[in-house]
């Protein structure tokens, strides 16, 4: 099968796509025929950030793609309510081939409604997005989130998921014009964030204490001034950290006399029992929105597989509003 190997290097990393063996079925898993895997920025810091000095050895090359969406063409041993041919969706280590195993716990039914292109968005996106507003954030109707970077992957989902929910969403980017297109989709109030700096661009508009949550990813640099956007019990999630500052000043007294939450959103240290509680929560949720189209996920473009580098330069190069997929 062909698939699109991840290969670390001196030079950053490239991709190689080539034909690799198709993957043995494991007990737990299912084999899914791949349609459509879409890309996350989180994998591309991880093929420019392992390097390889001279002299050492490199990091085994492996398939890329955190997510897919297909048909089910094999099931292991101690699968029940799944059979080949079935459309689903899932998380996935290897989504960029032609078959990729997915852990059977995490499998998404894949409604007829939504194409493979918008099924293979759903997976990681959409169920992050869904962790933190709707488990941890506990977001309700009339509330107002800030979400930062507004037109990512991550951003856009937060929109659609917080105007389904329905609360009013304020979002923040450094164009104008990705912002106005946002608006199709429900964007209340756009912020554009340019050279006068982040804290000076939302505080117009904003204000302190007036936000009931922030969704982050951009990273610890925009911290200050989101966490004093924030309203008496309001929530700060963080997702994304696009901006590679991971670290920043806490205001502990902000923190205490306006009753903040503050949580990360991430399944990478998560035990496959806890990933998949998150999968089911989020169907018994949304699962009937994106099967009568109520909801549905924003794409910016497609790429074939063969094309994955362009791809990836496509969405580093930050000219995307929404997700970018790979057709396989």
């Amino acid at each position: 099968m062909k698939a699109a190997i991840m290969v670390p290097g001196a030079d950053g990393g490239r991709w190689d796509v080539r034909d690799v063996q198709r993957p043995v079925v494991t007990p737990g898993h299912v084999l899914v025929h791949v349609h459509a895997s879409s890309l996350n920025r989180a994998e591309f810091r991880r093929l420019h950030t392992v390097r390889v000095r001279p002299g050492e050895t490199a990091p085994e090359a492996r398939t890329g793609g955190g997510d897919a969406a297909g048909e089910v063409v094999e099931i292991g041993r101690d699968v029940s309510g799944i059979k080949p041919g079935d459309r689903v969706m899932g998380r996935c280590a290897g989504g960029f081939a032609e078959f990729a195993l997915l852990d059977a716990r995490e499998v998404i039914p894949a409604p007829e409604r939504l194409s493979w292109e918008e099924a293979a968005c759903i997976p990681i996106v959409f169920v992050v997005v869904h962790d933190a507003l709707f488990v941890s954030g506990q977001l309700r109707a009339g509330e107002t989130v800030l979400v930062t970077a507004a037109p990512s992957g991550v951003g856009v989902a937060t929109l659609l998921l917080a105007k389904h929910l329905g609360a009013k969403v304020i979002g923040t980017s450094r164009s104008a014009a990705k912002l106005e297109r946002l608006k199709a989709h429900g964007l209340d109030v756009a912020i554009v964030t340019g050279s006068q700096g982040f804290g000076e661009a939302i505080s117009p508009v904003i204000g302190e204490g007036r936000v009931d949550m922030v969704v982050d990813n951009i990273g610890a640099d925009v911290l200050a001034p989101c966490l004093k956007a924030l309203a008496v019990g309001g929530r700060f999630a963080t997702i994304g950290r696009m901006s590679s500052v991971t670290k920043g000043e806490l205001d502990v007294d902000l923190l205490a006399e306006r009753r903040l939450h503050l949580y990360g959103v991430s399944n990478r240290l998560r035990t496959s029992a806890q990933r998949a509680e998150s999968a089911r929560r989020f169907a018994a949720d949304l699962l009937p929105a994106l099967g009568d189209g109520r909801l549905r996920p924003v794409i910016d473009r497609c790429f074939p597989l063969d094309q994955i580098a362009a791809a990836g330069a496509w969405l580093e190069a930050d000219k995307h509003v929404g997700k970018v997929v790979i057709r396989i």
